[in-house]
C-alpha cells in the first residue's frame, strides 16, 4: 500500500518538513554508528565536558541517574566511555568518553553542515540571506529552547 501524498501548504508545515529532514539525516549518521540518540549525545556531551559526574549527564539529558547508568553501561561494554574514581573520594565516579568514543561520532556537526548545505541547495546566497533574516526576524521573540 502506498504512502498517501501529504500536502505541505503552510509555512510552518513545510519547516516542519525541513526540520524532519535534517532530523532523520541526524539519525542516520547516528544509526550508521549503532548508538541511540541517548548514546550519542552522552558521548557528544563528555567529548565537550570530559570527567563529568553521571548527575551531570542524568540533568542534561532530563533523565534519571539510574537511566544514565543504564545509558553508560552500554557505552562501556563498547569501549567508548570509561568512569574513573575520583583521587581521595572513592565513591564520586568521573566519566570520560575513550578516544574511540571521540572517534566515532567525531564528524556529527560537519555532516549536519553538509545536510544544511544539501536542503538549502537550491536557493542561491541572496535567497539564502533573505531566508535566514526572514527566520531571525520570525525567531526574535520566541522563547529560547533550553537544552
Amino acid at each position: 500500500m502506498d504512502e498517501p501524498e501529504i500536502d505541505f501548504t503552510t509555512s510552518l508545515e513545510l519547516l516542519r518538513w525541513i526540520g524532519w529532514a535534517q532530523r532523520k539525516a541526524a539519525e542516520d549518521w547516528i544509526r550508521e554508528r549503532e548508538l541511540t540518540h541517548e548514546q550519542a549525545f552522552a558521548l557528544g556531551f563528555l567529548v565537550q565536558n570530559p570527567g563529568s559526574i553521571q548527575r551531570d549527564i542524568a540533568q542534561m539529558t532530563r533523565t534519571t541517574a539510574a537511566s544514565v547508568s543504564s545509558l553508560l553501561q552500554g557505552l562501556e561494554r563498547r569501549g567508548l566511555v570509561e568512569r574513573r574514581t575520583e583521587e581521595g573520594n572513592e565513591r564520586s565516579k568521573r566519566v570520560y568518553a575513550t578516544p574511540a568514543g571521540a572517534e566515532l561520532i567525531a564528524g556529527f556537526d560537519e555532516a549536519m553542515a553538509g545536510t544544511e548545505e544539501s536542503i538549502l541547495a537550491p536557493l542561491d546566497q541572496q535567497e539564502r540571506d533573505a531566508l535566514h533574516a526572514l527566520l531571525v526576524k520570525v525567531t526574535a521573540e520566541l522563547p529560547r529552547p533550553t537544552r
